[in-house]
Order: structure tokens, then sequence, then C-alpha cells
């Protein structure tokens, strides 16, 4: 399963479509404008919220806590390293890797991959791709690459909206 998520300049509230390989609408992500830390929903297509991720405000370096169902299932924390930005994915047995900055990583379990993330050229715009993998749960794979963005943002932020799959 592939998803597509294309990044935008300005943004006042996150508010974007994620879509599937056809270029059709999958799930949206709302922001919320005045809140303490950065809070993100992720609705399917009905409008049900299907994962929440929130950032812990007072925490030395970014955290964020991923709920699917009402339920934490993840905290996201950047580690502290001086070369390159490293991830903690407690609550899943997840191990996080590659280039984040140029959106270029992949999320494994046990070394089987569970999410890649790739940076697609040649579009309008910055495309980024989410090859989920079959067995995983693409839901908790999104969200945990959202969390991982708004950890790896200079301002704590997500600022992304839609695209179609590699146009």
């Amino acid at each position: 399963m592939k998803l597509y998520i294309r990044q935008k300049v300005f943004s006042w509230k996150d508010k974007f479509a994620v879509k599937d390989e056809y270029g059709q609408d999958k799930y949206y992500v709302e922001g919320e404008f005045f809140s303490f830390g950065k809070k993100l929903h992720v609705y399917d297509m009905a409008g049900n919220e299907v994962a929440f991720i929130q950032q812990k405000v007072f925490s030395f370096l970014p955290r964020y806590f991923v709920f699917v169902g009402g339920n934490q299932i993840a905290e996201i924390v950047k580690q502290f390293s001086f070369f390159s930005p490293k991830y903690e994915v407690a609550g899943l047995n997840w191990q996080v890797t590659g280039n984040f900055m140029a959106h270029d990583y992949e999320v494994t379990e046990n070394g089987r991959p569970v999410v890649v993330i790739h940076k697609e050229w040649m579009t309008w715009g910055d495309c980024y791709e989410l090859d989920i993998a079959p067995y995983a749960d693409e839901i908790v794979a999104l969200a945990t690459v959202l969390a991982i963005d708004c950890a790896t943002e200079p301002k704590g932020g997500v600022s992304v909206s839609v695209s179609s799959g590699g146009n």
C-alpha cells in the first residue's frame, strides 16, 4: 500500500489529505491551531478519527505520543546526537534509520520493513511516498511517520498537503 503526502510552504493550520496510490483521498489530517504543543487528528474519509498525535510540551528533545482507538500505542522520541537525528519508537518494536531531513528513511520491525519513506523527485513541490508493507497496520504506520515528521521539522510541525501518486 502506498500513500502520498506533499509538503507546502505556508500553513497557518495543518490541514491536508493523504492520497492512495490511485490519487484518491484516503485520510485527512487536521492540526489544532491554538493549542499547547502540536496536535494532529487523522480522520478517515467518513470523518471518523482513526489516530491522534500529541506533542509533549515540556520536553528537552521533541517527544510525540501516537494514539489509535483512544489508546496510546507509541511514543516517538528524538534522541540526542551530534551528527544526524535519531528516533526511538517506544511501545512498538520498531527501529527508524535513514536521512530524515531528506525524507528518505525506513521504519523496520526485527529487520523487516514496516514503512519506507521516500522523497519523490521531479514533482511539483516536495512529494513523499510512504510504501507500507502489506502486513503492517497502515494507520499506525501513517501516524508514526507523521509524528517523526513533526519531530524532524525545526519548528515542530508538519507542513504537508495533498499529492497524487508522483505527479
